[in-house]
Protein backbone atom coordinates (compact mmCIF):
# COMPACT_ATOMS: atom_id res chain seq x y z
CA UNK A 1 0.00 0.00 0.00
CA UNK A 2 1.79 3.17 -1.15
CA UNK A 3 -0.15 5.27 1.36
CA UNK A 4 0.96 3.30 4.43
CA UNK A 5 3.85 1.24 3.13
CA UNK A 6 2.26 -1.88 4.60
CA UNK A 7 1.99 -5.18 2.73
CA UNK A 8 -1.68 -5.93 2.09
CA UNK A 9 -1.87 -8.95 -0.22
CA UNK A 10 0.00 -11.77 -1.88
CA UNK A 11 0.18 -12.82 -5.50
CA UNK A 12 2.10 -15.41 -7.49
CA UNK A 13 5.56 -14.32 -8.61
CA UNK A 14 5.79 -15.62 -12.18
CA UNK A 15 9.09 -16.10 -13.94
CA UNK A 16 10.37 -17.10 -17.37
CA UNK A 17 8.85 -20.60 -17.30
CA UNK A 18 5.38 -19.29 -16.44
CA UNK A 19 5.70 -16.66 -19.15
CA UNK A 20 6.51 -19.33 -21.75
CA UNK A 21 3.58 -21.43 -20.54
CA UNK A 22 1.23 -18.46 -20.81
CA UNK A 23 2.39 -17.77 -24.37
CA UNK A 24 1.68 -21.38 -25.37
CA UNK A 25 -1.75 -21.29 -23.78
CA UNK A 26 -2.50 -18.06 -25.67
CA UNK A 27 -1.19 -19.52 -28.93
CA UNK A 28 -3.39 -22.60 -28.61
CA UNK A 29 -6.40 -20.40 -27.87
CA UNK A 30 -5.60 -18.20 -30.88
CA UNK A 31 -6.11 -21.13 -33.24
CA UNK A 32 -9.81 -21.12 -32.37
CA UNK A 33 -10.34 -17.48 -31.28
CA UNK A 34 -9.27 -16.17 -34.68
CA UNK A 35 -12.18 -18.09 -36.23
CA UNK A 36 -14.81 -16.62 -33.90
CA UNK A 37 -17.05 -14.27 -35.85
CA UNK A 38 -16.63 -10.53 -35.45
CA UNK A 39 -20.20 -10.32 -34.19
CA UNK A 40 -19.53 -12.85 -31.44
CA UNK A 41 -16.28 -11.18 -30.41
CA UNK A 42 -18.20 -7.91 -30.29
CA UNK A 43 -20.88 -9.45 -28.07
CA UNK A 44 -18.35 -10.91 -25.63
CA UNK A 45 -16.49 -7.61 -25.29
CA UNK A 46 -19.78 -5.86 -24.69
CA UNK A 47 -20.61 -8.33 -21.90
CA UNK A 48 -17.20 -7.64 -20.36
CA UNK A 49 -17.97 -3.91 -20.48
CA UNK A 50 -21.35 -4.49 -18.82
CA UNK A 51 -19.73 -6.49 -16.02
CA UNK A 52 -17.18 -3.75 -15.42
CA UNK A 53 -19.97 -1.21 -15.09
CA UNK A 54 -21.90 -3.45 -12.72
CA UNK A 55 -18.81 -3.85 -10.51
CA UNK A 56 -17.28 -0.42 -10.98
CA UNK A 57 -17.16 0.48 -7.29
CA UNK A 58 -15.24 -2.65 -6.29
CA UNK A 59 -12.85 -2.26 -9.22
CA UNK A 60 -12.18 1.36 -8.22
CA UNK A 61 -11.40 0.30 -4.65
CA UNK A 62 -8.80 -2.13 -5.97
CA UNK A 63 -7.10 0.68 -7.91
CA UNK A 64 -7.02 2.93 -4.85
CA UNK A 65 -5.76 0.14 -2.61
CA UNK A 66 -2.84 -0.82 -4.83
CA UNK A 67 -1.85 2.53 -6.35
CA UNK A 68 -2.98 5.11 -3.80
CA UNK A 69 -5.02 7.00 -6.40
CA UNK A 70 -7.89 9.02 -4.85
CA UNK A 71 -11.09 7.00 -5.01
CA UNK A 72 -12.89 9.59 -7.13
CA UNK A 73 -10.11 9.43 -9.72
CA UNK A 74 -10.11 5.63 -9.53
CA UNK A 75 -13.84 5.62 -10.26
CA UNK A 76 -13.16 7.84 -13.26
CA UNK A 77 -10.47 5.44 -14.47
CA UNK A 78 -12.86 2.48 -14.30
CA UNK A 79 -15.35 4.33 -16.50
CA UNK A 80 -12.56 5.23 -18.91
CA UNK A 81 -11.29 1.65 -18.82
CA UNK A 82 -14.70 0.12 -19.47
CA UNK A 83 -15.32 2.52 -22.34
CA UNK A 84 -12.42 0.99 -24.25
CA UNK A 85 -14.15 -2.39 -24.11
CA UNK A 86 -17.37 -0.79 -25.30
CA UNK A 87 -15.58 1.07 -28.10
CA UNK A 88 -13.67 -1.94 -29.40
CA UNK A 89 -16.73 -4.16 -29.10
CA UNK A 90 -18.18 -1.86 -31.76
CA UNK A 91 -14.97 -1.63 -33.80
CA UNK A 92 -14.75 -5.45 -33.99
CA UNK A 93 -17.52 -5.36 -36.61
CA UNK A 94 -15.84 -2.61 -38.64
CA UNK A 95 -12.69 -4.41 -39.77
CA UNK A 96 -12.96 -3.83 -43.51
CA UNK A 97 -10.84 -5.00 -46.41
CA UNK A 98 -10.58 -3.65 -49.96
CA UNK A 99 -11.11 -4.62 -53.58
CA UNK A 100 -8.59 -3.06 -55.95
CA UNK A 101 -8.99 -2.64 -59.71
CA UNK A 102 -6.26 -4.38 -61.71
CA UNK A 103 -5.04 -3.80 -65.30
CA UNK A 104 -5.75 -7.46 -66.16
CA UNK A 105 -9.44 -8.18 -66.68
CA UNK A 106 -9.03 -11.85 -65.75
CA UNK A 107 -7.76 -10.96 -62.25
CA UNK A 108 -9.24 -9.53 -59.09
CA UNK A 109 -7.20 -8.04 -56.25
CA UNK A 110 -8.42 -8.25 -52.69
CA UNK A 111 -7.02 -6.95 -49.40
CA UNK A 112 -7.84 -8.86 -46.23
CA UNK A 113 -7.19 -7.82 -42.64
CA UNK A 114 -6.33 -10.68 -40.32
CA UNK A 115 -5.32 -10.93 -36.64
CA UNK A 116 -1.60 -10.97 -35.93
CA UNK A 117 -1.62 -13.75 -33.33
CA UNK A 118 -0.51 -13.68 -29.70
CA UNK A 119 -0.02 -10.16 -28.36
CA UNK A 120 2.19 -9.56 -25.31
CA UNK A 121 0.86 -6.58 -23.35
CA UNK A 122 3.10 -4.87 -20.78
CA UNK A 123 1.33 -2.20 -18.76
CA UNK A 124 2.26 0.52 -16.21
CA UNK A 125 1.09 1.11 -12.64
CA UNK A 126 -0.37 4.61 -13.00
CA UNK A 127 -3.49 3.47 -14.89
CA UNK A 128 -3.59 -0.22 -13.92
CA UNK A 129 -7.00 -0.90 -15.47
CA UNK A 130 -7.33 1.50 -18.41
CA UNK A 131 -3.93 0.69 -19.91
CA UNK A 132 -4.99 -2.96 -20.05
CA UNK A 133 -8.39 -2.51 -21.67
CA UNK A 134 -7.06 0.04 -24.18
CA UNK A 135 -4.69 -2.63 -25.49
CA UNK A 136 -6.60 -5.84 -24.78
CA UNK A 137 -9.91 -4.50 -26.10
CA UNK A 138 -8.32 -3.77 -29.47
CA UNK A 139 -6.42 -7.06 -29.54
CA UNK A 140 -9.43 -9.24 -28.76
CA UNK A 141 -11.65 -7.31 -31.16
CA UNK A 142 -9.12 -7.98 -33.93
CA UNK A 143 -9.05 -11.70 -33.13
CA UNK A 144 -5.75 -11.83 -31.23
CA UNK A 145 -5.15 -13.49 -27.88
CA UNK A 146 -3.12 -11.79 -25.17
CA UNK A 147 -0.62 -12.33 -22.39
CA UNK A 148 -0.63 -9.40 -19.98
CA UNK A 149 2.29 -8.57 -17.70
CA UNK A 150 0.95 -5.92 -15.33
CA UNK A 151 3.21 -3.55 -13.43
CA UNK A 152 4.89 -5.07 -10.39
CA UNK A 153 3.33 -2.41 -8.13
CA UNK A 154 -0.25 -2.95 -9.31
CA UNK A 155 -1.08 -6.54 -10.33
CA UNK A 156 -4.56 -6.79 -8.84
CA UNK A 157 -6.50 -4.71 -11.34
CA UNK A 158 -5.29 -7.05 -14.09
CA UNK A 159 -6.23 -10.09 -12.05
CA UNK A 160 -9.65 -8.67 -11.23
CA UNK A 161 -10.44 -8.57 -14.95
CA UNK A 162 -9.85 -12.25 -15.56
CA UNK A 163 -9.88 -15.81 -14.36
CA UNK A 164 -7.03 -18.12 -15.32
CA UNK A 165 -5.48 -21.38 -14.16
CA UNK A 166 -3.85 -21.89 -10.77
CA UNK A 167 -0.66 -22.96 -12.51
CA UNK A 168 -0.24 -19.43 -13.82
CA UNK A 169 -1.51 -17.39 -10.91
CA UNK A 170 -2.83 -17.75 -7.37
CA UNK A 171 -4.42 -14.66 -5.90
CA UNK A 172 -5.15 -13.68 -2.32
CA UNK A 173 -6.39 -10.15 -1.79
CA UNK A 174 -7.61 -9.23 1.66
CA UNK A 175 -10.40 -6.70 1.70
CA UNK A 176 -11.39 -6.68 -1.99
CA UNK A 177 -13.42 -9.23 -3.90
CA UNK A 178 -11.30 -10.82 -6.68
CA UNK A 179 -13.62 -10.17 -9.60
CA UNK A 180 -13.16 -12.50 -12.56
CA UNK A 181 -14.93 -10.56 -15.23
CA UNK A 182 -13.56 -11.85 -18.54
CA UNK A 183 -14.50 -15.38 -17.51
CA UNK A 184 -17.98 -14.28 -16.45
CA UNK A 185 -18.37 -12.53 -19.80
CA UNK A 186 -17.80 -15.84 -21.59
CA UNK A 187 -14.43 -15.06 -23.13
CA UNK A 188 -12.84 -18.49 -23.74
CA UNK A 189 -10.04 -19.82 -21.55
CA UNK A 190 -6.59 -18.90 -22.85
CA UNK A 191 -7.70 -15.79 -24.72
CA UNK A 192 -6.78 -13.42 -21.89
CA UNK A 193 -3.85 -14.43 -19.68
CA UNK A 194 -2.10 -12.55 -16.88
CA UNK A 195 1.39 -13.19 -15.50
CA UNK A 196 2.16 -10.98 -12.49
CA UNK A 197 5.75 -10.90 -11.33
CA UNK A 198 8.04 -9.14 -8.90
CA UNK A 199 10.49 -6.43 -9.86
CA UNK A 200 13.33 -8.95 -9.65
CA UNK A 201 11.71 -11.18 -12.27
CA UNK A 202 10.36 -8.44 -14.55
CA UNK A 203 13.44 -8.47 -16.76
CA UNK A 204 13.33 -12.20 -17.49
CA UNK A 205 9.57 -12.18 -18.09
CA UNK A 206 9.85 -9.20 -20.43
CA UNK A 207 12.66 -10.85 -22.35
CA UNK A 208 10.63 -14.04 -22.84
CA UNK A 209 7.63 -12.10 -24.12
CA UNK A 210 9.79 -10.14 -26.56
CA UNK A 211 11.78 -13.09 -27.92
CA UNK A 212 9.36 -16.02 -27.94
CA UNK A 213 8.64 -16.81 -31.62
CA UNK A 214 4.99 -17.58 -30.80
CA UNK A 215 4.43 -13.94 -29.82
CA UNK A 216 3.58 -11.81 -32.87
CA UNK A 217 3.02 -8.45 -31.23
CA UNK A 218 4.40 -6.38 -28.34
CA UNK A 219 2.41 -3.51 -26.86
CA UNK A 220 4.15 -1.58 -24.09
CA UNK A 221 3.44 1.52 -22.03
CA UNK A 222 6.27 2.77 -19.83
CA UNK A 223 9.56 4.60 -19.85
CA UNK A 224 11.56 5.33 -22.99
CA UNK A 225 14.59 3.55 -21.51
CA UNK A 226 12.65 0.32 -20.95
CA UNK A 227 11.00 0.65 -24.36
CA UNK A 228 14.42 0.69 -26.02
CA UNK A 229 15.39 -2.53 -24.22
CA UNK A 230 12.18 -4.23 -25.32
CA UNK A 231 12.67 -3.03 -28.90
CA UNK A 232 16.13 -4.57 -28.89
CA UNK A 233 14.74 -7.92 -27.76
CA UNK A 234 11.80 -7.80 -30.17
CA UNK A 235 14.13 -7.17 -33.10
CA UNK A 236 15.49 -10.72 -32.91
CA UNK A 237 12.17 -12.10 -34.19
CA UNK A 238 11.00 -8.94 -36.00
CA UNK A 239 7.79 -8.53 -34.04
CA UNK A 240 5.17 -5.86 -34.61
CA UNK A 241 5.61 -3.30 -31.85
CA UNK A 242 3.58 -0.42 -30.50
CA UNK A 243 4.86 1.67 -27.64
CA UNK A 244 3.65 4.61 -25.60
CA UNK A 245 6.75 5.91 -23.88
CA UNK A 246 7.88 8.86 -21.79
CA UNK A 247 6.89 12.46 -22.28
CA UNK A 248 8.00 15.94 -21.25
CA UNK A 249 4.80 17.80 -22.03
CA UNK A 250 5.10 21.57 -22.51
CA UNK A 251 2.22 23.73 -21.23
CA UNK A 252 2.47 27.10 -22.96
CA UNK A 253 0.51 30.17 -21.85
CA UNK A 254 0.61 33.07 -24.32
CA UNK A 255 -0.15 36.68 -23.49
CA UNK A 256 -3.49 36.42 -25.32
CA UNK A 257 -4.69 33.57 -23.08
CA UNK A 258 -7.51 33.71 -20.57
CA UNK A 259 -5.47 33.38 -17.36
CA UNK A 260 -8.23 31.81 -15.27
CA UNK A 261 -8.90 29.24 -17.97
CA UNK A 262 -5.18 28.49 -18.25
CA UNK A 263 -4.86 28.00 -14.49
CA UNK A 264 -7.82 25.61 -14.46
CA UNK A 265 -6.26 23.64 -17.30
CA UNK A 266 -2.90 23.61 -15.54
CA UNK A 267 -4.45 22.22 -12.37
CA UNK A 268 -6.23 19.46 -14.27
CA UNK A 269 -3.23 18.53 -16.39
CA UNK A 270 -0.52 18.71 -13.71
CA UNK A 271 -2.03 17.34 -10.53
CA UNK A 272 -4.25 14.49 -11.72
CA UNK A 273 -3.00 11.34 -9.97
CA UNK A 274 -0.45 13.53 -8.14
CA UNK A 275 1.31 14.28 -11.42
CA UNK A 276 1.83 10.60 -12.20
CA UNK A 277 0.48 10.52 -15.76
CA UNK A 278 2.41 10.23 -19.00
CA UNK A 279 0.63 13.23 -20.54
CA UNK A 280 0.66 15.58 -17.56
CA UNK A 281 2.25 18.99 -18.03
CA UNK A 282 5.95 18.82 -17.14
CA UNK A 283 7.18 22.29 -18.19
CA UNK A 284 5.11 25.46 -17.91
CA UNK A 285 6.21 28.09 -20.42
CA UNK A 286 4.52 31.42 -19.66
CA UNK A 287 4.91 34.57 -21.75
CA UNK A 288 6.35 37.54 -19.86
CA UNK A 289 3.27 39.78 -20.18
CA UNK A 290 1.07 37.33 -18.31
CA UNK A 291 3.70 35.50 -16.25
CA UNK A 292 3.27 37.12 -12.84
CA UNK A 293 -0.52 36.95 -12.93
CA UNK A 294 -0.46 33.28 -13.94
CA UNK A 295 2.03 32.28 -11.22
CA UNK A 296 0.04 34.13 -8.53
CA UNK A 297 -3.28 32.55 -9.51
CA UNK A 298 -1.71 29.12 -10.02
CA UNK A 299 -0.25 29.21 -6.50
CA UNK A 300 -3.58 30.29 -5.03
CA UNK A 301 -5.38 27.44 -6.82
CA UNK A 302 -2.84 24.89 -5.56
CA UNK A 303 -3.17 26.06 -1.97
CA UNK A 304 -6.96 26.27 -2.08
CA UNK A 305 -7.98 23.26 -4.14
CA UNK A 306 -5.58 20.42 -3.35
CA UNK A 307 -5.89 18.19 -0.29
CA UNK A 308 -3.35 15.48 0.54
CA UNK A 309 -4.42 12.23 2.17
CA UNK A 310 -5.29 8.58 1.76
CA UNK A 311 -7.11 7.80 -1.45
CA UNK A 312 -9.97 6.36 0.58
CA UNK A 313 -10.51 9.57 2.59
CA UNK A 314 -13.36 11.82 1.53
CA UNK A 315 -12.10 14.99 -0.14
CA UNK A 316 -8.60 13.75 -0.94
CA UNK A 317 -7.30 15.09 -4.26
CA UNK A 318 -3.62 14.14 -3.88
CA UNK A 319 -2.69 10.62 -2.83
CA UNK A 320 0.80 9.19 -2.35
CA UNK A 321 3.44 8.72 -5.00
CA UNK A 322 3.82 5.09 -5.95
CA UNK A 323 6.99 4.43 -3.93
CA UNK A 324 10.00 5.93 -2.18
CA UNK A 325 12.02 6.11 -5.38
CA UNK A 326 9.37 8.35 -6.97
CA UNK A 327 9.50 10.73 -4.00
CA UNK A 328 13.27 10.89 -4.15
CA UNK A 329 13.11 11.87 -7.83
CA UNK A 330 10.84 14.84 -7.09
CA UNK A 331 13.07 15.87 -4.18
CA UNK A 332 16.12 15.71 -6.41
CA UNK A 333 14.53 17.92 -9.07
CA UNK A 334 13.40 20.51 -6.53
CA UNK A 335 16.82 20.58 -4.88
CA UNK A 336 18.58 20.92 -8.23
CA UNK A 337 16.30 23.75 -9.34
CA UNK A 338 16.68 25.71 -6.09
CA UNK A 339 20.46 25.31 -6.18
CA UNK A 340 20.47 26.90 -9.65
CA UNK A 341 18.29 29.87 -8.73
CA UNK A 342 14.66 28.70 -8.86
CA UNK A 343 12.17 30.01 -6.28
CA UNK A 344 9.77 27.77 -4.37
CA UNK A 345 6.41 29.56 -4.60
CA UNK A 346 4.51 26.87 -2.68
CA UNK A 347 5.26 23.35 -1.45
CA UNK A 348 8.75 22.01 -2.03
CA UNK A 349 9.08 19.19 0.50
CA UNK A 350 7.69 15.89 1.70
CA UNK A 351 4.29 15.99 3.39
CA UNK A 352 4.03 14.77 6.99
CA UNK A 353 1.07 12.52 6.13
CA UNK A 354 3.44 9.70 5.13
CA UNK A 355 6.74 8.78 3.57
CA UNK A 356 5.39 8.60 -0.01
CA UNK A 357 3.56 11.92 0.10
CA UNK A 358 4.99 15.11 -1.41
CA UNK A 359 3.55 18.59 -1.30
CA UNK A 360 2.14 20.00 -4.56
CA UNK A 361 4.98 22.27 -5.58
CA UNK A 362 5.23 25.36 -7.78
CA UNK A 363 8.62 26.75 -8.85
CA UNK A 364 9.30 30.07 -10.59
CA UNK A 365 12.51 31.49 -12.11
CA UNK A 366 13.13 28.10 -13.70
CA UNK A 367 15.67 27.78 -16.50
CA UNK A 368 16.19 25.22 -19.24
CA UNK A 369 19.33 23.71 -17.68
CA UNK A 370 17.49 22.48 -14.58
CA UNK A 371 16.58 18.80 -14.24
CA UNK A 372 12.86 19.59 -13.98
CA UNK A 373 13.05 21.18 -17.44
CA UNK A 374 14.86 18.23 -19.00
CA UNK A 375 13.56 15.11 -17.25
CA UNK A 376 10.05 13.76 -16.87
CA UNK A 377 9.05 14.26 -13.23
CA UNK A 378 6.09 11.96 -12.65
CA UNK A 379 5.17 13.84 -9.51
CA UNK A 380 3.39 16.98 -8.21
CA UNK A 381 5.98 19.52 -9.38
CA UNK A 382 5.12 22.46 -11.64
CA UNK A 383 8.17 24.46 -12.88
CA UNK A 384 7.46 27.77 -14.64
CA UNK A 385 9.79 29.18 -17.32
CA UNK A 386 9.28 32.75 -18.54
CA UNK A 387 9.61 33.40 -22.28
CA UNK A 388 9.46 36.42 -24.59
CA UNK A 389 8.30 35.34 -28.06
CA UNK A 390 6.24 32.64 -29.71
CA UNK A 391 9.31 31.44 -31.60
CA UNK A 392 11.21 31.03 -28.34
CA UNK A 393 8.41 29.00 -26.76
CA UNK A 394 8.21 26.65 -29.76
CA UNK A 395 11.98 26.18 -29.73
CA UNK A 396 12.01 25.31 -26.02
CA UNK A 397 9.03 22.98 -26.34
CA UNK A 398 10.51 21.12 -29.31
CA UNK A 399 14.02 20.80 -27.88
CA UNK A 400 13.08 17.57 -26.08
CA UNK A 401 13.91 14.17 -27.55
CA UNK A 402 10.38 13.03 -26.71
CA UNK A 403 7.03 14.27 -27.94
CA UNK A 404 3.92 12.71 -26.42
CA UNK A 405 1.53 15.53 -25.50
CA UNK A 406 1.64 19.32 -25.49
CA UNK A 407 -0.73 22.05 -24.34
CA UNK A 408 -1.09 25.74 -25.00
CA UNK A 409 -3.51 28.54 -24.21
CA UNK A 410 -4.20 31.38 -26.63
CA UNK A 411 -7.14 33.39 -27.98
CA UNK A 412 -5.39 34.32 -31.24
CA UNK A 413 -6.82 32.11 -34.03
CA UNK A 414 -3.80 32.49 -36.29
CA UNK A 415 -1.44 31.70 -33.43
CA UNK A 416 -3.50 28.63 -32.50
CA UNK A 417 -3.06 27.15 -35.98
CA UNK A 418 0.65 27.98 -36.11
CA UNK A 419 1.49 26.50 -32.74
CA UNK A 420 -0.71 23.41 -33.07
CA UNK A 421 1.02 22.52 -36.34
CA UNK A 422 4.54 23.31 -35.13
CA UNK A 423 4.55 21.48 -31.79
CA UNK A 424 6.45 18.20 -32.20
CA UNK A 425 4.09 16.01 -30.21
CA UNK A 426 1.50 13.35 -31.01
CA UNK A 427 -1.35 15.06 -29.15
CA UNK A 428 -2.13 18.74 -28.61
CA UNK A 429 -4.53 20.33 -26.16
CA UNK A 430 -5.60 23.82 -27.25
CA UNK A 431 -7.19 25.70 -24.36
CA UNK A 432 -7.76 22.28 -22.78
CA UNK A 433 -5.82 20.42 -20.07
CA UNK A 434 -7.46 17.00 -20.38
CA UNK A 435 -7.27 15.41 -23.81
CA UNK A 436 -7.64 11.63 -23.42
CA UNK A 437 -10.72 10.04 -25.03
CA UNK A 438 -11.44 6.51 -26.23
CA UNK A 439 -12.56 7.89 -29.59
CA UNK A 440 -9.27 9.70 -30.29
CA UNK A 441 -5.81 8.31 -31.20
CA UNK A 442 -3.34 8.24 -28.32
CA UNK A 443 0.40 8.19 -28.99
CA UNK A 444 3.55 10.22 -29.49
CA UNK A 445 6.35 11.11 -31.87
CA UNK A 446 10.16 11.07 -31.63
CA UNK A 447 11.22 8.94 -28.64
CA UNK A 448 7.73 8.93 -27.13
CA UNK A 449 6.77 5.79 -28.98
CA UNK A 450 5.39 3.98 -32.00
CA UNK A 451 1.82 3.48 -33.14
CA UNK A 452 -1.50 4.67 -31.75
CA UNK A 453 -3.99 3.34 -29.22
CA UNK A 454 -7.73 3.88 -28.91
CA UNK A 455 -9.85 5.37 -31.70
CA UNK A 456 -10.52 3.67 -35.03
CA UNK A 457 -6.75 3.48 -35.57
CA UNK A 458 -6.04 1.43 -32.46
CA UNK A 459 -7.33 -1.86 -33.83
CA UNK A 460 -4.99 -1.66 -36.84
CA UNK A 461 -2.05 -2.27 -34.48
CA UNK A 462 -3.29 -5.87 -34.12
CA UNK A 463 -4.11 -6.60 -37.74
CA UNK A 464 -2.04 -7.86 -40.66
CA UNK A 465 -2.83 -6.73 -44.20
CA UNK A 466 -2.91 -9.57 -46.74
CA UNK A 467 -3.10 -9.06 -50.49
CA UNK A 468 -4.90 -11.80 -52.47
CA UNK A 469 -4.56 -11.97 -56.27
CA UNK A 470 -7.42 -14.06 -57.71
CA UNK A 471 -6.68 -15.02 -61.32
CA UNK A 472 -8.06 -17.22 -64.06
CA UNK A 473 -11.43 -15.51 -64.15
Amino acid sequence: DPASGAAMASVADCGASEARAAVRVAHEAFCSWRGVSAKERSSLLRKWYDLMMQNKDDLAKIITAESGKPLKEAQGEILYSANFLEWFSEEARRIYGDIISTPAKERRALVLKQPLGVAAVITPWNFPSAMITRKVGAALAAGCTVVVKPAEDTPFSALALAQFSASLCLMTFAGCFPLQLSNQAGIPSGVYNVIPCSRTKAKEVGEVLCTDPLVSKISFTGSTATGKVLLHHAASTVKRVSMELGGLAPFIVFDSANVDQAVAGAMASKFRNAGQTCVCANRFLVQKGIHDSFVKKFAEAIQKSLRIGSGFEEGTTQGPLINEKAVEKVEKQVSDAVSKGATVVTGGKRHPYGRNFFEPTLLSNVTRDMLCSREETFGPLAPVIKFDTEEEAIAVANAAEVGLAGYFYSRDPAQIWRVAEQLEVGMVGVNEGLISSVECPFGGVKQSGLGREGSKYGIDEYLEVKYVCYGGL
